[in-house]
């Protein structure tokens, strides 16, 4: 059995899932980890950031430092080169990954969701939003971006060859992805779009997880549609992540298994 020292870093990861998420998944693959959390203000980062990689097998960087510890890293690899931006940090080599778009897609195959040659809707060309154009675009769907500040959405069409949107027209979309963040904390209740749209759609996403069914969603499902919120994302991010620690193969039935138990579990 494996054991290894990991962390979540974050300037308030005090309600953050990820040492019970790790903690389960490393119980139920055969290793172990101790897992802590740990809120830095931005003021501190810059003096502290050294110790993790002295003091930890791996750590999880989240908002917000997933740009800022890039230049301590001596490799940043696969989609966080992609992105700029990394959530996974593995310290005996100082390489630098991103398991959030691995998480998306992940979530939408053991979801069942297949968008290829379909028309996908992403609200927010933020972060999350970029990680999502780029596994819908991988994936062959026809995907369509809108952010209130235009100028994200066109940069992100640029990059990833999808359409940006001046506005999100109610036009039937097979799939809407909520990447804003509109639904949750301060705006909890709030949707970012009404049943005008989404009563055309197959499909609404939401990457919020917490609440479990945001507005968004409720909309969406008073209407008869097949909803998914971002826990799986949030859980599939952690496994991938394990995988890097530990060096091992994901395997997409073992990491949906797990989610179940989990979900039946703690959530």
């Amino acid at each position: 059995m494996k054991a290894i020292k990991l962390a979540v870093i974050g300037k308030d990861v005090s309600k953050s899932l990820s040492p019970q998420m790790h903690t389960f998944i490393a119980e139920r693959t055969g290793n172990r980890v101790s897992y802590e959390k740990i809120s830095v203000s931005e003021e501190l980062f810059e003096s502290s950031v050294e110790k993790y990689f002295t003091e930890y097998d791996g750590f999880n960087v989240t908002i917000p430092y997933k740009i800022s510890v890039m230049p301590y890293l001596k490799s940043v690899e696969g989609d966080a080169k992609v992105f700029g931006a990394v959530n996974t940090v593995r310290t005996r080599d100082r390489s630098g990954h991103n398991t959030d778009g691995l998480g998306f897609a992940l979530m939408l195959l053991n979801a069942g969701v297949d968008v290829k040659d379909r028309r996908v809707l992403i609200l927010g060309a933020g972060g999350a939003g970029r990680s999502v154009a780029k596994k819908l675009a991988d994936a062959g769907a026809e995907v369509f971006i809108f952010d209130r500040n235009t100028h994200k959405a066109e940069a992100v069409a640029k990059e990833f060859g999808v359409v940006a949107l001046p506005q999100p027209d109610p036009k039937p979309y097979f799939a809407v992805v909520n990447a804003t963040g509109v639904g949750m904390h301060q705006t909890e209740g709030v949707s970012p779009v009404g049943a005008e749209l989404l009563k055309k759609t197959d499909v609404a996403v939401d990457l919020i997880y917490e609440p479990a069914k945001s507005r968004f969603l409720e909309i969406a499902e008073s209407l008869g549609k097949k909803i998914i919120n971002g826990g799986a994302m949030l859980f599939y991010q952690a496994y991938f992540a394990q995988r890097i620690y530990f060096g091992e193969e994901a395997d997409a039935a073992q990491a949906k298994k797990l989610y179940e138990e989990f979900r039946e579990e703690y959530l």
